[in-house]
């Protein structure tokens, strides 16, 4: 299976802005541990994790007062639509993360998770099973 197969289109978008409590409430609304956040003056999309938002909060920051812009991810990695979900499994594990921007043609079309390889990996007949 291809990225493409897994990824999910619907995307959370949020400016560098936007505080972490705004963008904390967004992500817990849809259920998911990313946003792609866009600023019209960066050369391309970065993205704001949990990870991200939990660190401010263990360094007792205001999340009220925090702006997305200053906690993003530090290092992006982008996928591409016809990568293998192996490849972007493990391209996730060896970088430490567990979202992916994908980008096809320069443009954002989706976003890829460690749950989206999982739950395709299991809909695909995947077990856990431990040979004997």
């Amino acid at each position: 299976m291809r990225v493409r197969d897994g990824m999910s289109e619907e995307i959370l978008t949020i400016g560098p802005g936007h505080t972490l409590r705004h963008a904390a409430e967004q992500m817990a609304r849809r259920r998911i541990g990313s946003a792609i956040v866009v600023d019209p003056e960066a050369p391309a999309p970065t993205i704001l994790t949990e990870r991200d938002i939990l660190l401010a909060v263990g360094q007792g920051l205001d999340v009220d007062g925090e702006h997305v812009a200053d906690h993003l991810t530090a290092e992006i990695v982008y996928a591409d639509p016809e990568w293998s979900l192996e490849q972007a499994a493990e391209t996730m594990t060896r970088g430490g993360f567990r979202h992916l921007i994908v980008v096809e043609g320069g443009e954002v079309v989706g976003m890829v998770s460690m749950r989206d390889i999982v739950r395709c990996w299991t809909q695909d007949g995947a077990t856990s099973e431990v040979p004997g």
